[in-house]
């Protein structure tokens, strides 16, 4: 009978001991939903920021946006180019609209995320091609306090 009360004892000490503590743990996991809910809505401010940068042929914000050491790799097939490429090329662009759709949000760790969504371009009327749409994935690195873009890569979707 000992036996038994002290195993009964045992069984409700761990039981009230993991209810005790799932309120932290419950606590913890809603702040951390929470955090990674705000960095989606402020990752997809950022990526509204580019295409509005890439629109309006806007150097400054869309430079503002992109690292240093920033690679990217469009369908154009020219390959990787640096920001400084980036940019140069951006009073070329002739993007008239754009609509983007599809988020995805990796949180990779404190300083990194992964993003993917797809684009679709609309280009001026007398434009050869109107429409292009592409799936986007971005490398997002935080430095010096401020989210910056270090990777694009965008694939032609048909």
């Amino acid at each position: 009978m000992r036996k038994c009360l002290f195993a009964a004892g045992v069984v409700f000490l761990s039981w009230s001991l993991a209810f005790a503590q799932s309120p932290d743990v419950h606590s913890a996991t809603q702040a951390s939903n929470k955090v990674e809910a705000n960095l989606k809505d402020v990752f997809e401010g950022k990526i509204k920021a580019e295409w509005e940068a890439l629109k309006n042929r806007d150097k400054t914000a869309y430079g503002a946006l992109l690292a240093d050491d920033y690679q990217g790799v469009e369908i154009d097939g020219f390959g990787e180019k640096t920001k400084l490429q980036s940019l140069n090329e951006l009073a070329a662009s002739n993007i008239a609209n754009y609509s983007l759709w599809g988020y995805k949000f990796i949180p990779l760790n404190p300083d990194a995320a992964f993003l993917i969504y797809e684009v679709t371009m609309q280009y001026p009327p007398k434009s050869a091609v109107r429409f292009s749409r592409v799936y986007v994935t971005e490398l997002w690195v935080k430095r010096d306090g401020a989210w910056k873009e270090l990777h694009y890569q965008e694939t032609h979707v048909k």
